[in-house]
């Protein structure tokens, strides 16, 4: 039996972020009722527009992913199971120690300790971002689209179809929070921060259908580090080997 008031509460803290849509949005799924859309947008139970947190925690890791890979650190990709749950032999030399976590087996990028992996549980929790404007503000619109036959350049017979999109240039405000929980306890610096932090600054659309302009949006309220923080001076993989005398090859 689990006793839920005996789980370690782990101290955590969040920032409150707004998206505003500069085009139009189309984040939805097909299936829905309730619309003659074939891909109706996301709503909550009061009908408001959502962006799924799910969908962004995972836009998020991409870009720490491609963030973290470029400052030289080395990175298990998602989400193959496989290979975020390396065994030493596919470990560069000078990471081994470092991605070791206190607790659990394996080894475990700078990552995979942010947004977790098969083995470590995730830091970080993503709300779903919802519209703060009215539902009964919006009206439906449908956006009628074709498949095309890439092959042939011909529209496909009967590929008719319909995606329900928010009002186009209506710089519509969605709100969310994002939770991050402390760190576990490992030889690798926490670069949960900086990498969310930059990576949100990266992240201009959301959605499908981006390439038609669909789903362009900017930050506000986003969060800021100090330029004398400590953790800058760690980002650097080989200026943080350096600093603790690892050697590329094997640890000193």
């Amino acid at each position: 039996m689990i006793y839920l008031n005996a789980l370690p509460q782990r101290v955590s803290e969040h920032w409150s972020v707004s998206a505003i849509i500069d085009t139009a949005l189309c984040v939805g799924a097909g299936g829905s009722s309730g619309s003659l859309a074939d891909k109706p947008i996301v709503r909550n139970a009061q009908g408001q527009l959502l962006i799924p947190g799910s969908q962004i925690k995972g836009r998020l890791r991409h870009e720490c992913e491609k963030l973290a890979r470029a400052l030289g650190w080395q990175i298990f990709y998602a989400p193959i199971a496989t290979e975020l749950c390396p065994n030493e032999g596919q470990v560069c030399s000078e990471f081994r120690e470092i991605y070791q976590v206190s607790g659990y087996k394996g080894y475990h990028c700078v990552v995979s300790q942010i947004f977790g992996d098969p083995i470590l549980p995730s830091r970080i929790i993503v709300d779903d971002f919802t519209c703060v404007t009215p539902k009964d503000e919006l009206l439906e619109v449908l956006r009628p689209g074709v498949t095309i036959n890439r092959r042939r350049r011909t529209a496909e017979e009967n590929k008719l179809y319909l995606l329900e999109t928010s009002p186009a240039n209506a710089q519509l405000e969605f709100k969310g929070d994002i939770y991050l929980q402390s760190p576990f306890q490992s030889h690798s610096p926490d670069l949960a921060k900086p990498l969310i932090f930059a990576a949100l600054r990266r992240i201009y659309a959301l959605g499908g259908s981006k390439s038609t302009g669909l789903g362009w949006l900017h930050w506000e309220n986003l969060p800021t580090l100090s330029s004398d923080d400590a953790i800058w001076s760690s980002l650097d993989a080989k200026q943080y080997l350096a600093n603790h005398q690892v050697s590329v090859g094997g640890a000193a």
